[in-house]
């Protein structure tokens, strides 16, 4: 977990509520407006470029909504009167040229190419230096402590295989989400009910264990099928399955908590994340090691930033007023 320069330098190229877009023209070059400050078109399309051009439509909402989020923990901060340096932005600013003059590239070349101006860059770094100031007033040995203590499978290497049938839907459109839910409730059911009448045509002398491997292979087949035919992740075509990941950030949030909290071969209720809705069957799990907080104490900062900002977001987004625009034409 380890931060290192140049990721930091690349980080920004991707991180510059979501309202329904509304029918009204963008103001130029604008994507979104966040309490009256714009969401630049060229911060999306500079993102966008680093996704296959297939996949771009689908990625653009979750990517707003994450430059959103960026937008609304800077202001707060800023209401807060956490200062950035100019020293320390200087600074930084310099080693970030200096790495990538280092890696053998032309500075000036590089943001032409990424469409970044290098006033850009330093707005960016003083919003990460503001970030860091609030993470150290906030992040206390107890509080560390107490995130490390209550997500013990985010550091110590346990991992999950899953299945899931994803739903692929805007968590915008109410509607559409609540027709995805349902959707997956009646697959649940029709796997449940296709366990049910396979089992009753064993024998009656099966004894339990046969019985529960019965249950595990009909059970992952039939989940399998239909994953295959309706599932809208490109993993239907392994009947939904994801492989194995961890705890720590592989999987958005909600799936990767129900998938870990989830017996395997216990089928999960469905589940909303930014992508839609998931049908989520754990298949196998494998525990972690022993871990101590006082040689982790760096990734339990990193993990508990992680959930600050994603916290601060979205109580922030509650008293913000956010538009966003749709793509502007041939995007």
């Amino acid at each position: 977990m380890a931060r290192k320069l140049s990721f930091v330098f690349f980080f920004f190229v991707a991180s510059l509520g979501m309202a329904q877009a509304p029918a009204v023209k963008a103001p130029p070059g604008t994507a979104a407006l966040v309490n009256g400050q714009a969401v630049t078109e060229s911060a999306v399309q500079r993102s966008l470029e680093r996704i296959p051009p297939e996949r771009r439509a689908a990625a653009r909402p979750e990517l707003i909504n994450h430059l959103i989020d960026n937008m609304l923990v800077d202001q707060y901060l800023m209401q807060q009167k956490i200062v950035a340096d100019v020293a320390e932005i200087d600074k930084r600013h310099g080693l970030m040229k200096a790495e990538i003059v280092k890696q053998g590239k032309d500075y000036a070349k590089m943001l032409e190419e990424l469409k970044l101006t290098d006033a850009e860059l330093k707005e960016h770094i003083s919003a990460e230096i503001r970030w860091e100031k609030y993470v150290d007033t906030q992040a206390t040995d107890k509080a560390l402590q107490e995130i490390f203590e209550q997500n013990k499978e985010v550091f110590n290497g346990a991992s999950v295989r899953a299945r899931h049938i994803l739903l692929t839907v805007s968590p915008t459109d109410e509607a559409e989400m609540e027709k995805a839910r349902v959707q997956l409730l009646s697959y649940k059911k029709q796997v449940e009910d296709t366990v049910k009448t396979e089992m009753a045509k064993l024998p009656p002398t099966t004894d339990n264990l046969a019985k529960e491997k019965a249950r595990i292979a009909i059970l992952d087949e039939s989940f399998a099928i239909i994953a295959k035919d309706k599932s809208t992740c490109p993993s239907k075509d392994q009947g939904g399955d994801v492989g194995w990941f961890t705890r720590d950030g592989v999987m958005v949030e909600n799936f990767s908590r129900t998938a870990f909290g989830l017996p395997p071969y216990i089928l999960s209720e469905p589940v909303k994340t930014q992508f839609g809705y998931h049908l989520i069957l754990t298949t196998e799990k494998k525990a972690g090691k022993e871990v101590k907080f006082d040689d982790l104490k760096g990734e339990a900062k990193e993990y508990f930033a992680e959930k600050l900002r994603e916290r601060m977001a979205e109580h922030v987004r509650k008293f913000s007023k956010i538009t966003i625009f749709p793509a502007p034409a041939g995007i």
